[in-house]
């Protein structure tokens, strides 16, 4: 990759709970992490019955394997009533100075 990241989108990491439904099952809730800045850049979408999904790169500063700022496949970004799903996240550069998240968005079309 070249250059760097313009990281200028505040954005809410986001994990989730599961809360007992006093029936045997759970319900699963969204709580915030904290916030981090990041670039969002869309890759690729489609249109599947009704439902959008679109795939974006987001890029954010590294944080160290197993700390509560480094993002990972089990939570999302929240940006405003905008989610993305993270479904991947890697380093992108030789150096480990930012990750790359893979995430998608769904929408209702």
């Amino acid at each position: 990759m070249s250059g760097r990241p313009n990281l200028s989108r505040r954005l809410l990491l986001e994990g989730p709970s599961r809360i007992a439904d006093g029936a045997g099952g759970f319900t699963e809730t969204w709580g915030p992490l904290g916030v981090i800045w990041g670039e969002v850049l869309p890759r690729t979408g489609r249109d599947a019955g009704g439902l959008s999904r679109m795939g974006f790169k987001i890029t954010v500063r590294a944080a160290p394997q197993g700390a509560p700022s480094r993002p990972t496949p089990s939570q999302r970004f929240r940006d405003g009533d905008r989610v993305f799903t993270i479904d991947a996240v890697t380093e992108r550069d030789p150096g480990g100075r930012f990750l790359t998240c893979f995430a998608t968005e769904e929408a209702a079309t």
